[in-house]
């Protein structure tokens, strides 16, 4: 099957609401060796003057993947995951993210390129920490690039 070349400009709804824990920071802060005292101790991030503790940067990949996972699995996009490569993925932080916030994220497909037999598509999914009533604040922009191979690629 073939990336269905009107997937540019689509954008997704925000989907399910993601509960960043305690505990979920300092999962991924092991992970991905982040060492410093604000993933783990609530008084360290006190110190520095945040409410709670704080996620490392690219713990918004989470988030991120969520949204993208809606792209992926959409039938009429065309894409088989199985021939996906992950060529690129940046971050546009406007806040950090800390325990105890409730993200969402809507994702935008902002380009699709052919190339060869396959596809670039580039994704920006915008991440959003649920306040009162109809509140969004703006926390993370994340920009992604997938290259889709084709047949025989």
């Amino acid at each position: 099957m073939t990336i269905n070349p009107d997937l540019q400009g689509r954008s997704y709804p925000a989907a399910e609401v993601y509960d960043v824990g305690r505990e979920k920071i300092r999962e991924f802060a092991r992970a991905v060796k982040a060492v410093h005292p604000a993933h783990f101790d609530v008084d360290a991030a006190r110190a520095l003057g945040h409410a709670d503790l704080v996620a490392p940067p690219t713990f918004a990949i989470i988030i991120a993947q969520r949204a993208d996972a809606q792209l992926i699995e959409d039938p009429e996009a065309g894409i088989d995951f199985s021939r996906v490569v992950h060529a690129d993925q940046r971050f546009t932080h406007h806040r950090p993210i800390f325990a105890g916030d409730r993200l969402v994220a809507e994702l935008h497909v902002d380009g699709v390129r052919a190339m060869g037999g396959g596809a670039m598509i580039t994704t920006r999914s915008e991440i959003f920490a649920l306040g009162s009533g109809e509140a969004r604040e703006p926390v993370t922009t994340t920009t992604s690039s997938i290259l889709v191979r084709g047949e025989g690629q």
